[in-house]
């Protein structure tokens, strides 16, 4: 397996490319400006078709280049039901946004939830619901790779913003305790914005959310 980080778009958020040469296909997670530019150069070169747009939540961010994304991969999206409102009416974020920033919509074919097993790229994922930053924030987290992709809810050091719509410090910190630090302690956290981490650092020096 090939695994690809891109950080794109004005606020710098990463984009998580993860291809199977073998089986030929490829899940992206998240979908900032002009990802699909960087993305399918690579899925060119290791001779895979994108098969699973995976959104870890609704802020405009992360599903800025979703749309095109779809139009050009033909990826199912895979996402949370509690932004669903963010994903079909994106100018719901546009006083968040920079102003010559440019929204679609994005229909999601699998709505998932808290505790779900997602098959991909001969792998076992488990889906865990962290709201707390936005109502619908999930990670996905496969134990053979020893690695959770978090979305906004936790970064090296910090956690997600909560002064946002839906925005809840203390539903986030339970979110964290609950959902990410009961994760196995070597496991690498990939969060939205900034550098991996891990459980065990965070747990024991993540100066916002104490284990």
């Amino acid at each position: 397996m090939n695994f690809y980080v891109r950080a794109l778009g004005p606020v710098q958020t990463n984009a998580y490319l993860l291809t199977e040469p073998e089986r030929g296909e490829a899940v992206l997670i998240d979908a900032p400006e002009a990802v699909w530019a960087e993305v399918a150069p690579l899925l060119a070169h290791d001779k895979c078709r994108l098969s699973e747009l995976w959104l870890t939540h609704g802020h405009w961010d992360h599903m800025q280049g979703a749309a095109e994304v779809v139009r050009e991969s033909g990826a199912q999206v895979l996402a949370h039901s509690a932004d669903q409102p963010l994903y079909e009416e994106p100018e719901r974020m546009r006083s968040f946004m920079f102003e010559s920033s440019k929204l679609e919509p994005v229909g999601v074919d699998r709505w998932v939830g808290q505790g779900e097993a997602h098959e991909a790229l001969g792998l076992r994922f488990e889906v865990r619901h962290v709201p707390g930053h936005c109502p619908g924030n999930i990670l996905f987290y496969a134990k053979a790779l020893r690695a959770a992709f978090v979305g906004d809810a936790l970064f090296r050091g910090s956690v997600g913003r909560t002064d946002l719509p839906g925005g809840d410090f203390e539903a986030l910190a339970q979110s964290i305790r609950q959902q990410i630090y009961t994760l196995p302690a070597e496991t690498r956290i990939y969060s939205g914005h900034g550098p991996e981490t891990n459980v065990a650092a965070e747990r024991a020096t993540n100066p916002y959310v104490h284990d």
